[in-house]
């Protein structure tokens, strides 16, 4: 503790040298202080309870879950890891597994295009704002309606077929739900098409938020728009490529309503992810307990692919010039 000056008595024991309410005092250290606390802590109340409620409960339930095995008739029974050795020796987990992997290519090219995107409707024209909301649109539309629409688009008599035929791309048909090679490629781009501007949203966000003197700044010096781009506003844009691209990983690895409203997982697995083979598990076979083990191996992937997101993006790349 600070020394009192010369002449003065040491403050008591147990009392700093700012007591509560003087103007030094620390703002909690105050009644008044302690009552703003209290007040923010009771309007968090609601959605930390909505958090516990439908966050943190089926995760500690579900990995608990984990480690039984369990068909809602029969009582539960604990069986330990053997859901877990059990999924090293199933063909369909595998399967899923690496068709969901193989999702995340979509990751890259839908944020490449979202970039693209932002920065072509990030300037004043007449319009832009009607062309905004047209690429925001499929966002907001139900997925149900998204999948029916393409389903009939890619149908063998849909419209992508027709303007193929007509146009000499193509001898016949391409069945594009119907092809296991190409199958989950086709629900990749729906996919992408769906997301392209929500994406292309957080990233105009960020370009908003680049003062136009750092451009300017590289144009003087004799950077051209290429070298602006790729020195000036992608080091900047980093932290929403970083928040963009973990959502979007996330979301690959979790996809689920365009393969069960197109596909049903098929042709032949096709199109089998993972999340798709939890839902079968745990509402077609009743097997809970191996659906919940399937959920923790997908969540330990994706808290994996994550991190490993957030260290390229932080230490690699791109740069300031």
């Amino acid at each position: 503790m600070e020394r009192p000056p010369l002449g003065l008595p040491a403050p008591p024991a147990g009392q700093g040298p700012h007591p509560a309410g003087s103007p030094g005092a620390p703002p909690s250290a105050s009644p008044a202080g302690r009552r703003r606390i209290l007040t923010a802590y009771l309007f968090l109340l609601p959605a930390l309870a909505l958090l516990a409620t439908f966050t943190f409960y089926p995760v500690i339930f579900g990995t608990a879950l984990s480690l039984f095995e369990y068909n809602i008739i029969s009582p539960p029974r604990f069986v330990g890891l053997g859901n877990f050795r059990r999924l090293a020796a199933d063909r369909y987990f595998w399967i899923a597994l690496g068709n969901s992997v193989r999702y995340l290519a979509v990751v890259p090219v839908l944020q490449g295009c979202a970039i693209l995107l932002a920065l072509w409707v990030h300037r004043s024209a007449r319009g832009i704002g009607w062309l905004r909301a047209a690429y925001y649109l499929p966002v907001v539309t139900s997925i149900v309606v998204v999948g029916i629409l393409w389903r009939w688009l890619y149908d063998d008599a849909g419209l992508i077929n027709f303007v193929l035929l007509r146009l000499g791309l193509a001898r016949g048909p391409i069945h594009w739900l119907a092809s296991p090679g190409i199958a989950l490629y086709a629900v990749m781009f729906v996919t992408l098409w769906k997301g392209l501007g929500y994406y292309m949203v957080i990233y105009l966000v960020g370009l908003e938020a680049i003062p136009p003197g750092y451009a300017e700044a590289a144009a003087i010096d004799g950077a051209g728009a290429l070298q602006r781009l790729w020195r000036v506003t992608l080091p900047l844009l980093r932290p929403s490529i970083l928040l963009a691209a973990t959502l979007s990983a996330i979301s690959a690895l979790r996809v689920f309503e365009e393969v069960y409203v197109m596909t049903g997982g098929g042709p032949v697995y096709a199109t089998y992810t993972m999340f798709y083979y939890m839902f079968d598990q745990a509402f077609g076979a009743l097997h809970m307990g191996y659906a919940a083990a399937l959920g923790v191996v997908l969540a330990v992937v994706t808290i994996g692919l994550s991190m490993l997101s957030f260290r390229l993006l932080r230490e690699g790349g791109l740069s300031y010039y």
